[in-house]
């Protein structure tokens, strides 16, 4: 119909553009009026509907989704709004236990209404007798099914642990009565024993037999070692003992040119600079060697050939006389105050007290143990005590009268390498692989005081400056490390001697006797010589062709050193 009304308005071509401008509005704006009200078909379709009929749906549109991993919300949820369910489908990677309901961390906990004092009870029969009453909800309130070691259970008949059980033998044991104060010898108070109770268990016969077979096998796989020790002997390489006026080797020389006797050091002390002497005599390697006590007129040295040597510094300086009595190697050698006396530390676990003069061994001691360094008490009345580091971490004392261990210093968590008696003798200084210092007071076996920094090294090698007040200790992080030996005995962290190679061997150290210069040798066989005071490297020069092991300063002479090295010889520089 709208096509043929709209026919019936069709005009020819032929009017003209006259007639067009003659067009009112109303031709215009006809195609925005409704149409006809008699054409109702068409107003039907035509027409629109301002507030149409819409299916509701409040509850998506009004209902904000929070996602899961949300951690701010901006708005104030509802209830409803937070605990909605996730929406979407479920994740295919989670497992069914995973995916499970939980409310804690390790599942669903029903809740039970349970007494506290059941649950205690329940618990500790558990942990105890290893079963408990079921606590699973919906059980009936008899308690009839229980849990955990159904044996256990049986045996106890089902007892808690609030629950007296049967008396075992010994649960109630009668102590012997003696409570009478007044009677001193009887009075046993509440150190009583019980009645029946056994102080001392014996293996029964079958265990002993047992017992005997293992002790019998562990003797079979150790070696046979012969702990019994070398028959001592000593060779003279003198023609006489004595000389014409009856005086032997012990005796210091007056013609040397030099006052022996003398306390008083020299003035000025000088670098040495030439090579003047060798003493040749040692087949192996060197471990020690120490200048004779004040005089410093004979030399005692010890090495790996277990051979210890005595030799002359002045005049010919020969090979006096030779001590033998160690199966292996002498680790060291320490005279007592007069020279008359000396020990010899031996890795084979003895140390031996000699005779200088006479070369007879007087005394041996031991303590099966690898004895490291031997000392002699300083103090004139207690000349007899002798004290020995040993592997096996223990300082040991012997009283050389009785033979008998007369005191154990046992604190080092380390083999003890050196003992070195300080402040007028009253007190000692130990150095042990546990790379720690300690101080003892004499027959006090805990240390009085203990050095340990986690910068320090062991020190295998330690020397009293000569005017008794500090330690110099060689580290085996090549320094050598200086520490008062008085009160305090500090750490002294600006000196610190530098520039040589001695880790892994107990290179000595020495000072001169005017306290100018500090000496060490080095495992390249070089000896060093360091100023004291500014601690400045002074000198080096080769001595040795293996280890410089030892160094020694003479204490009367300006600038004469003796060195001992792993070549076996021992050299005498000026």
């Amino acid at each position: 119909m709208a096509a043929l009304d709209a026919l019936t308005k069709y005009d020819s071509d032929s009017n003209s553009d006259s007639d067009v401008k003659e067009a009112t509005s109303e031709e215009f704006t006809s195609h925005l009026k409704p149409p006809d009200k008699g054409n109702s078909v068409m107003q039907g379709k035509l027409s629109v509907n301002a507030a149409p009929d819409v299916v509701g749906m409040e509850h998506t549109l009004l209902t904000k989704h929070l996602a899961a991993t949300t951690t701010e919300v901006c708005f104030n949820p509802k209830y409803e709004q937070i605990f909605t369910p996730n929406v979407g489908p479920v994740n295919p990677f989670k497992t069914k236990q995973q995916l499970a309901e939980k409310n804690t961390l390790a599942g669903f906990v029903e809740p039970a209404h349970v007494n506290d004092f059941t649950f205690e009870r329940e618990r500790r029969t558990f942990h105890s007798y290893g079963y408990a009453i079921d606590p699973s909800v919906g059980m009936t309130t008899g308690g009839d099914r229980l849990v955990g070691n159904v044996a256990e259970m049986q045996q106890n008949k089902g007892v808690t642990v609030f629950e007296a059980k049967q008396k075992r033998p010994g649960d109630k044991r009668r102590k012997e009565k003696a409570t009478d104060a007044s009677d001193i010898e009887g009075y046993l108070g509440p150190w009583a024993k019980y009645k029946d109770e056994q102080t001392v268990m014996k293996p029964s016969e079958e265990e002993q037999v047992e017992l005997d077979e293992i002790s019998a096998k562990r003797q079979k796989k150790q070696k046979q070692t012969d702990d019994k020790p070398m028959e001592e002997k000593s060779t003279l390489h003198l023609k006489e003992a004595t000389d014409y006026q009856g005086r032997s080797f012990l005796h210091i020389p007056q013609d040397v040119g030099i006052n022996l006797r003398s306390d008083v050091p020299p003035d000025k002390c000088f670098i040495p600079k030439k090579h003047i002497h060798t003493w040749t005599g040692h087949t192996k390697a060197l471990s020690a060697i120490k200048w004779f006590p004040k005089s410093a007129h004979l030399l005692l040295s010890c090495g790996m050939d277990a051979k210890i040597k005595i030799w002359e510094v002045y005049n010919e300086r020969r090979c006096v006389r030779t001590y033998l009595g160690h199966k292996q190697a002498v680790r060291d050698v320490s005279f007592d105050n007069d020279g008359a006396r000396f020990l010899s530390a031996g890795y084979d676990r003895y140390v031996k007290l000699w005779d200088t003069e006479t070369g007879a061994c007087i005394s041996k001691f031991t303590s099966r143990k690898i004895p490291y360094c031997a000392k002699f008490n300083p103090e004139a009345d207690k000349q007899h005590l002798i004290v020995a580091g040993t592997s096996d971490k223990k300082i040991v004392c012997w009283d050389t009268n009785s033979g008998e261990i007369v005191q154990e210093y046992d604190r080092h968590l380390g083999a003890v390498n050196t003992i070195t008696f300080v402040d007028d003798n009253r007190r000692f200084v130990s150095t042990s692989d546990d790379k720690s210092l300690r101080v003892w007071e004499w027959d006090v076996p805990v240390d009085m005081k203990y050095i340990a920094d986690p910068t320090m090294h062991s020190m295998p090698a330690v020397t009293l400056s000569p005017n008794t007040k500090w330690l110099a200790c060689q580290s085996m992080n090549n320094q050598v490390m200086i520490f008062s030996a008085r009160e305090r005995f500090k750490w002294n962290r600006k000196k610190i001697f530098k520039g040589h190679m001695v880790a892994g061997y107990a290179c000595a150290v020495d000072f001169s006797p005017d306290m100018s210069y500090l000496i060490s040798g080095d495992a390249d066989g070089k000896l060093y010589v360091w100023d004291w005071k500014t601690t400045k490297l002074f000198n080096k020069f080769k001595a040795h062709d293996g280890v410089c092991i030892g160094a020694l300063w003479h204490p009367h002479e300006t600038s004469k050193v003796a060195t001992a090295g792993w070549d076996g010889l021992i050299k005498y520089w000026d």
